[in-house]
């Protein structure tokens, strides 16, 4: 599945989400990444996720799909993070 994740937590747990969702997807900006992930792969970050978070204050947002052709993406200005890979 083609996941887009995106996360507000507290400024002290910041530096550990990133790690952890960079372990599992293409970062774009600040706090949204996006990629392919398997089911089992995404419960895992979830399961990670919690940890890390307080959910009281904290969250984090996934919208999913099928595959990344279902989604029209759009970017305005500057592109953050270019996702091609040099071989």
């Amino acid at each position: 599945m083609y996941i887009i994740l995106v996360y507000d937590i507290g400024e002290k747990r910041v530096g550990k989400m990133l790690k952890l969702c960079r372990r599992y997807l293409n970062w774009i900006q600040n706090s949204v990444f996006e990629g392919e992930i398997t089911e089992v792969k995404l419960k895992q970050l979830v399961h990670s996720a919690r940890l890390i978070m307080e959910e009281e204050t904290d969250s984090l947002i996934l919208f999913k799909s099928r595959e990344q052709n279902w989604l029209e993406k759009e970017i305005i200005g500057q592109d953050k993070n270019d996702l091609d890979t040099f071989i």
